[in-house]
């Protein structure tokens, strides 16, 4: 869905990007080794943002790289090249389209898929966690029933459903939401740190009628984010915006969640990321947008833009994007962004 482009203006002339040639060797976190953990967790527990302030840029690494091995070192590989302080695990199990449910009495057939579903996936977790949970949180993305249920038979038809008889659709949610803690729980007994949980559902285009939301797809939200934020440490509330914005972030305050994740652009208005936190209460992740300076190569405004969302951040904040970026993203402008907020590049 393309958004209105006099809406996103602002966001999209924020960015940045600086030379490598401007490192500097007397920056004192050039010399010494930060504790990535320790950082996260430290701002989850009530800490401020330094000179140092953590990064997360999450991207889909395509075809080649969705299972096994392949998923695991480019995982890897993408961690180590950017610098970033979270190893963030991508999502590429999702659920087959299914031709069998055309009106909304059908979602009765909807079939659950049990933990062998999963197995691929649960893989690539479990191997990040073993490699890479001593260098950094390790955080697997989960889709929310809503999601998942759109998958199943796109995110058009799911919405005319809901409209049309949410009580028959709300039994496919259950069904969905029962396979969607199958893989959550396997994922906690991987030793995974937490999760960034996805919400859609709740954009401005979607229901008329907030009740819907509030009845037949927060339900399912919470069920799974609850059992996170019970077994969990560092949990992510994703407010997913890719198809489409929110006219209203009020019904997500009560959701758990360590950190809250959100495009600051909200109805008319574009919302400082100071302002997001006061309103969740709890570090905001983001400031950028996916689509905007750090998608091109234009070196002093992607530098002025990070330095001007860093310098008007709360005091614990996480740089990042409102979602996933490109996946023909350039490495080297978004390693470029992880050292200005880690304060490697000062000038």
């Amino acid at each position: 869905m393309e958004k209105l482009q006099n809406r996103r203006h602002f966001m999209k002339t924020l960015g940045f990007v600086a030379s490598t040639s401007m490192l500097s060797s007397n920056n004192l976190f050039s010399k010494q080794k930060i504790n990535k953990r320790e950082v996260v967790f430290d701002l989850i527990n009530g800490g401020k943002n330094k000179n140092y302030t953590p990064v997360g840029f999450f991207v889909h690494f395509g075809d080649g790289y969705k299972v096994g091995d392949a998923a695991v070192n480019r995982h890897l590989e993408y961690f180590r090249a950017i610098d970033m302080d979270f190893v963030k695990i991508q999502y590429e199990s999702e659920f087959p389209k299914l031709g069998n449910i055309k009106k909304p009495e059908d979602w009765i057939k909807m079939p659950l898929y049990g933990k062998d579903f999963y197995e691929k996936q649960l893989y690539v977790v479990k191997q990040l966690v073993k490699k890479g949970g001593k260098l950094a949180p390790v955080i697997a993305t989960l889709y929310s029933p809503f999601m998942c249920a759109g998958h199943t038979v796109g995110s058009d038809l799911l919405t005319e459903h809901m409209k049309q008889d949410p009580e028959s659709v709300k039994k496919g949610m259950e069904i969905i939401a029962e396979s969607n803690l199958i893989y959550v729980k396997e994922c906690i007994k991987l030793g995974v740190d937490g999760f960034l949980a996805s919400s859609q559902g709740g954009e401005g285009f979607r229901f008329k009628d907030p009740a819907i939301f509030k009845t037949y797809v927060k339900p399912y939200d919470l069920r799974l984010m609850n059992e996170i934020d019970a077994a969990c440490a560092c949990n992510i509330l994703h407010i997913c915006d890719y198809v489409g914005d929110y006219d209203d972030l009020s019904p997500f305050y009560d959701y758990p969640g360590h950190i809250v994740n959100c495009d600051m652009v909200v109805g008319e208005k574009i919302m400082a990321s100071k302002d997001i936190a006061k309103l969740f209460n709890r570090p905001v992740f983001g400031g950028m947008e996916k689509r905007g300076p750090i998608s091109r190569e234009n070196p002093e405004d992607l530098k002025m833009a990070v330095k001007s969302v860093l310098e008007n951040a709360p005091d614990r904040f996480i740089l990042g994007a409102e979602c996933a970026l490109l996946g023909n993203i350039d490495w080297k402008q978004v390693r470029l962004a992880v050292d200005i907020a880690h304060g490697n590049i000062v000038n």
